[in-house]
C-alpha cells in the first residue's frame, strides 16, 4: 500500500511539473510574441561603419524565353561615413553570352572608386553623375547606387508604420520621377509588409518584404534607347538591436522595346535581375 501510495504521489508530482513546464512555456511565448511579433521596437539607426558587398545579375531573354546574355555586377558599399555620406568601391562589370559558363573577371569601373556622396533625392539629378562615362554601361553602376537607396528606404523611412503581416502602402512614392536626366521612371505603387522575425549574422531581424508592379520605364541615351514595363519584389532583414541592414534580397522582371543607333529593327527583350546585399564589416 505504501509503495502504491508513493508511485501515485510520485506520478502526481511529474504531473504537476509538466503541467508547471507548460504553463512556464505558454508564457514564455507570450512573452516573445508580445516583445517581438506586436509591433517593431523603437531603436536609433546605429551611427557605425557598415561594410556591405552588392552583386546583381541581369539575364536577358527574348520573349520566347531563349538566352541571349548575361550580366553581373558587383560592388563594395560603405555607409556611416563623416557628413552621414556613403562610398562604392571595386565596381566590376562583366558579360557572357554563355549561360551556363561562369563570369569572365570582369572590368573595374575606375569611375565609381571612393565615389562618395550622401543618400537622398539628389542622386536622382544629372549633375550627381557627372563623373561617369557617357557609355551605356554605367546605367549598371547607376543601378547599384538606386538600388542600394531603395534597399535604405524599405528598411527605415516607413518602419513605424509597419503592422505583423498588415500591407502598407507607400504613400508618397508613385508617379513619374526623372532618372538623371537618362530616361524617367513611374511606381503604380509600392506595398511593404513586416513579415516575422529571423535570426541573421547574429541579430534578431525584421523581415521586410517589398513589391511593386505594373511600373513603366524609358530610357533615352545616345546610342540606345527603350520602352516598357517592370515589376520587382524582395526582401530586407533590419537587425532589432542597431536597425542596419544584416541582408536584403531583390528581383525584378522587365520587359523591353529596346531601339539601338544604327540597326534597322527593334529588339523585344525580356530582363531577369537577381540582387544580394551581404554585409562584410
Amino acid at each position: 500500500m505504501e509503495k502504491k501510495l508513493k508511485s501515485a504521489c510520485t506520478g502526481l508530482l511529474i504531473l504537476f511539473l509538466i503541467i508547471l513546464s507548460s504553463i512556464a512555456d505558454a508564457q514564455s511565448n507570450k512573452a516573445v510574441t508580445k516583445k517581438y511579433l506586436s509591433e517593431l521596437p523603437n531603436i536609433q539607426l546605429s551611427k557605425a561603419i557598415r561594410k556591405y558587398r552588392m552583386i546583381a545579375v541581369y539575364t536577358n531573354r527574348d520573349l520566347y524565353g531563349n538566352f541571349t546574355g548575361k550580366t553581373l555586377v558587383s560592388g563594395d558599399y560603405t555607409r556611416g561615413l563623416p557628413g552621414d555620406s556613403a562610398q562604392w568601391n571595386n565596381v566590376y562589370i562583366s558579360a557572357s553570352n554563355n549561360f551556363s559558363a561562369p563570369f569572365p573577371a570582369g572590368t573595374k569601373q575606375k569611375y565609381m572608386e571612393n565615389f562618395r556622396y550622401v543618400p537622398s533625392g539628389k542622386m536622382m539629378e544629372e549633375q550627381s553623375f557627372k563623373s561617369f562615362p557617357k557609355s551605356f554601361e554605367n546605367i549598371f553602376a547607376r543601378n547599384l547606387i538606386w538600388d542600394m537607396m531603395s534597399a535604405d528606404i524599405f528598411a527605415w523611412n516607413y518602419y513605424d508604420s509597419l503592422k505583423l503581416n498588415k500591407p502598407y502602402l507607400i504613400p508618397d512614392i508613385k508617379g513619374n520621377f526623372n532618372m538623371a536626366d537618362i530616361g524617367s521612371y513611374s511606381h503604380s505603387k509600392i506595398m511593404l509588409c513586416w513579415r516575422g522575425i529571423t535570426e541573421f549574422n547574429g541579430q534578431m531581424c525584421a523581415i521586410i518584404d517589398f513589391n511593386a508592379i505594373d511600373n513603366k520605364l524609358e530610357l533615352s541615351m545616345d546610342l540606345i534607347k527603350s520602352k516598357g514595363t517592370e515589376q520587382y519584389w524582395g526582401s530586407v532583414f533590419v537587425s532589432l538591436k542597431t536597425k542596419s541592414i544584416e541582408h536584403a534580397d531583390m528581383y525584378s522582371g522587365t520587359i523591353q522595346e529596346i531601339e539601338i543607333k544604327g540597326m534597322k529593327d527593334k529588339i523585344l527583350m525580356k530582363t531577369i535581375r537577381e540582387i544580394s546585399i551581404e554585409t562584410i564589416q
